[in-house]
């Protein structure tokens, strides 16, 4: 009997390592799966006065194979790397909304510019005249629609955010329900392999999503963190999160934030977006709050700089008609500050453009500590600026912005605590319009005029003259008379004035400066002259529609530094340069992050995964044990019988 229970227990030894190394050959392509293997441990054998007789074998347990530091390195980077393929993946699409080529915005600003060259050559001529009212057009119609899609970037984000919560708040019920199915397990004894299996597989998926820390529990549980912290899955019960505007400047912000809400709570607990780690919620984040908002503010600085640069120009000169010149885009409203949800005053901060040369690409957050004490963060560097209405300067949060190019105003004093957010130049580009499309109505000409006396000796040579106030009025007529080479006097003021060849001559020293300015080169003799003139002065007749004055001021805008020191013809190409950082810098972090993920997750399935010639080589293995299993089992029925036939006899 003893040699046929060792037969049976071998038997069934056998047809469990079998159906385990089937069952690894089955699942070879299944996602999360761990190989299994059959450790088999000696029966106790009995003693007898001739020794210890074995009795054989039993399976002792069946054994995952399975690196937890492995298997957690490997999820993490996973977490990483699709967090940073994620946000490449937006940061490609935004590159093509700023590209080059003869579709692109730079080449459609350096058309419009170089169109009003042909104007200042002839500007009498119409079709000139049109062409650079059709390049204008053309410029704003491309501008809306970059920015266009740019929403519509914003927009596939948005549904990218609502298909990643469902699935981590879905994944993260499924971790809960599992774990109680192996809290209940555990009792028997046993580790329930195929459910450690599928909790780690869905641990790795919702990875992909957020990028999650996890801790044992003494039952077999395990506890799901997010942002270091907030326990997604505790036990058996899961929390859920929401991707929601921030609560204390709301959809105005145009950022968005992750939300935490516990297991039977409503109430939302804000995650900081910098403990978030890896994960696609992660990178869609960063690139919803820096990457998109850069770019909206690289566009909308661009349109509004555009548009208040040329309407201030056209504005200081003549139509074809003899009108003064009006906007020749329209005119773009900056909006009031987004006041924070928290603020106890019911101040409005309102903004203006102010210097078109001085904007900067970002948004700001301003803090007052007083009424008229505070601070303001820069929030493209994170540089911030603290004024103190203590007589130094800056004195106040409009001295700051002034040097910004913007102009704040507000309705009153805020309280201590109250914040403020600046999104001025997101949605500019949207409204980016021309006005003009008559070539009549393309202020080409300047409103004064200048001439050199019909007797000067010197060598005078008039250089520039630009209107500086639109109609001049009072300012001229004005006769400049030089007394010397170096001094000249003025018809309208008393007094001796030093003359430097290529210095502007300027009707005064006003803030901003009014009338206009002359720039003349050479060395006069005395008596020589130059009148200044109302340009629509009968006694000139139509001489203003044959001067390009003013166009060649709205021409020469293209060599202005505008954009942190690029000029308005280059700042396309300084945006495509920013923006081309960001996603070079973001593909070498993705292939970075893939690299490390690829050779982890190798060296997690090289303990973990299933190797079929391995488990066809046990098969062969566990059959011919299971065949001399069977055997014996055999032999021992014929010895049974034999004893039985002997007795009978």
């Amino acid at each position: 009997m003893s040699l046929l229970n060792v037969g049976a227990r071998a038997l069934l030894a056998n047809q469990v390592a079998l159906q385990t190394a089937g069952h690894n050959i089955a699942n070879v392509s299944t996602a999360g799966y761990s190989r299994q293997s059959v450790v088999l441990q000696t029966v106790q054998g009995q003693f007898t006065g001739g020794g210890y007789i074995g009795k054989g074998v039993e399976v002792a347990t069946v054994l995952r194979n399975h690196s937890e530091l492995l298997t957690r390195q490997a999820t993490a980077a996973a977490a990483i790397d699709s967090g940073d393929t994620s946000r490449l993946e937006r940061l490609r699409q935004l590159q093509d909304v700023f590209s080059g080529g003869e579709s692109g915005i730079g080449i459609s600003v350096n058309q419009m510019m170089n169109a009003l060259s042909d104007v200042v050559n002839s500007p009498m001529d119409l079709t000139a005249r049109n062409v650079a009212l059709t390049r204008m057009d053309e410029l704003a119609s491309r501008m809306r629609d970059a920015s266009q899609r740019l929403d519509e970037i914003g927009y596939t984000v948005q549904e990218q955010f609502k298909g990643s919560i469902f699935a981590v708040n879905n994944l993260a019920k499924n971790i809960a329900e599992v774990n109680g199915q192996i809290a209940r397990a555990k009792g028997n004894g046993q580790p329930a392999n195929d459910l450690l299996d599928r909790r780690d597989q869905l641990i790795r998926e919702i990875n992909q999503h957020i990028q999650t820390s996890q801790v044992e529990a003494d039952d077999g549980s395990v506890s799901v963190f997010v942002a270091g912290s907030q326990p997604l899955v505790l036990g058996d019960k899961a929390a859920s999160l929401s991707i929601d505007n921030p609560a204390d400047f709301g959809a105005g912000s145009g950022r968005k934030v992750l939300n935490f809400v516990a297991p039977g709570s409503s109430v939302k607990v804000e995650l900081n977006e910098s403990m978030l780690g890896g994960g696609e919620i992660a990178g869609l984040l960063r690139f919803q709050n820096n990457d998109l908002a850069e770019g909206r503010n690289l566009l909308g600085r661009m349109a509004v700089a555009i548009s208040e640069s040329m309407n201030q120009q056209n504005r200081l000169g003549l139509t074809l008609d003899g009108q003064v010149g009006d906007n020749l885009f329209a005119p773009i409203a900056l909006g009031n500050a987004v006041p924070s949800s928290t603020n106890s005053s019911s101040v409005d901060l309102s903004l203006t453009v102010t210097d078109p040369t001085l904007l900067q690409a970002s948004n700001y957050t301003i803090d007052f500590t007083a009424p008229d004490a505070g601070s303001v963060t820069r929030q493209s560097d994170g540089k911030v600026f603290a004024f103190n209405g203590s007589g130094l300067p800056p004195v106040t949060v409009s001295d700051i912005f002034a040097a910004q190019g913007l102009g704040v105003a507000l309705s009153g004093p805020p309280n201590p605590g109250d914040r403020y957010m600046i999104t001025a130049l997101q949605g500019a580009a949207a409204e980016f319009k021309a006005l003009q499309y008559s070539p009549v109505d393309l202020a080409a000409a300047n409103p004064v005029n200048a001439a050199m006396g019909p007797t000067n000796q010197g060598n005078l040579q008039l250089v520039g003259l630009k209107a500086l106030s639109n109609p001049p009025g009072t300012t001229v007529p004005v006769t400049i008379t030089f007394d010397s080479p170096s001094t000249y006097t003025r018809s309208d003021i008393a007094g001796t004035f030093t003359y430097t060849p290529g210095q502007p001559i300027t009707y005064d020293n006003a803030t901003p400066p009014t009338g206009w300015s002359l720039t003349v080169t050479g060395t006069p003799r005395v008596g020589d002259t130059i009148t200044l003139d109302d340009s629509l002065d009968p006694a000139y007749g139509d001489w203003y529609k044959r001067d390009a004055g003013n166009a060649r001021s709205l021409m020469n805008l293209r060599d202005v530094p505008m954009f942190d020191g690029a000029t308005l013809s280059d700042g396309f190409a300084s945006a495509i340069a920013q923006v081309g950082t960001r996603t070079q810098s973001a593909t070498f972090a993705a292939e970075l992050s893939s690299s490390i993920a690829s050779n982890l997750e190798r060296d997690r399935t090289a303990v973990s995964g299933v190797n079929l010639d391995e488990e066809a080589a046990r098969l062969i293995q566990y059959q011919q044990a299971y065949q001399a299993s069977a055997k014996m089992i055999q032999i021992a029925q014929n010895i049974f019988d034999t004893l039985i036939a002997g007795l009978a006899r």
